[in-house]
């Protein structure tokens, strides 16, 4: 596509906001109340697609659970939400490296400055989604206009290839979008015309982070509300371990870091070890056999 090509895109995230007309001549305060008074309508945005990004929860479950992959798939801003959500995972929940990929236009270059044109690459999503994809695979492509080359082209060729596929958008009305489901958070015209690093970012955001929660917590890497499968990489961390044991077992402090050295630092069995009173071998062979959910594993031993 040649530099000088231009295209005009009909969606909300590209029209003027009334509300914020004329707000380079404001009170540096009152800039920001504007700023936060639009940003207070971006959850109720998010929270009227539930129903589909539900939808989409369970389908990458069902990818990782047959041994598939989640691939994001976005440009600019949400192409760097997507590599920042796929990231946090591996410390968060302990996620194998390889279930969530992250493909930025314009490749890991763009993760800082722009990349020209990158988008507009009608090609780029499509090829690395047809060499690093498979049918056993859930894509979710992200873009706020709902019309980014770059990532309709991944989803088309996701389809091809018979993974299933999402498209996460800001716009209410994307035409013929070649995914399984289209969750549409219409966050409305941005504060700064077109700036949808703004409303739309913070939605992909917010989108992003309870999608793939969800999924952590269907998978078993969460137990009641505690994070039992990260990783101790640090001292903080490893207090934080130490605290979730207390505040699932009501053990004290030394007890549950003597099971957590027991247990090798793993603290999924060091937790079944607590509370099901099967020693450390046992409580590590029912996790395994639990596939890693703690309940199921209780359950087991109970029995």
């Amino acid at each position: 596509m040649s530099r000088d090509h231009a295209i005009r895109v009909a969606s909300p995230t590209e029209q003027t906001n009334p509300r914020t007309r004329d707000i380079d001549l404001l009170p540096t305060l009152d800039v920001l109340q504007l700023f936060n008074s639009e940003d207070r309508t971006v959850p109720e945005a998010v929270g009227r697609v539930l129903p589909e990004l539900a939808e989409a929860v369970d389908l990458a479950v069902a990818a990782l659970r047959s041994g598939g992959r989640v691939h994001y798939v976005g440009a600019g801003t949400s192409g760097r939400l997507a590599v920042l959500d796929a990231a946090e995972l591996i410390p968060t929940f302990n996620a194998p490296p390889d279930w969530f990929i992250a493909h930025q236009a314009g490749g890991p270059e763009a993760y800082q400055q722009a990349v020209e044109n990158a988008e507009d690459d009608e090609d780029a999503g499509a090829r690395e989604i047809r060499a690093q994809g498979s049918d056993k695979d859930f894509v979710f492509g992200l873009a706020a206009s709902g019309r980014t080359p770059y990532v309709i082209s991944a989803l088309v060729a996701a389809k091809e290839i018979g993974a299933s596929t999402a498209l996460l958008t800001s716009n209410p009305n994307p035409g013929e979008v070649p995914a399984d489901v289209v969750i549409a958070a219409d966050t409305g015209p941005e504060p700064i015309s077109g700036s949808t690093r703004m409303k739309a970012g913070t939605a992909q955001k917010l989108v992003l982070t309870s999608f793939s929660t969800a999924v952590m917590i269907k998978l078993g890497r969460v137990y009641s509300n505690f994070m039992v499968s990260m990783l101790a990489t640090n001292a903080k961390l490893r207090g934080r371990t130490i605290n979730i044991l207390q505040e699932s077992t009501g053990e004290s402090e030394q007890t549950c870091a003597d099971a957590l050295t027991a247990a090798g630092g793993d603290l999924k069995t060091a937790l079944v070890h607590l509370l099901s009173g099967a020693d450390v071998e046992r409580s590590a062979a029912a996790l395994a056999v639990a596939d890693g959910q703690v309940r199921d594993a209780l359950r087991s031993l109970e029995g």
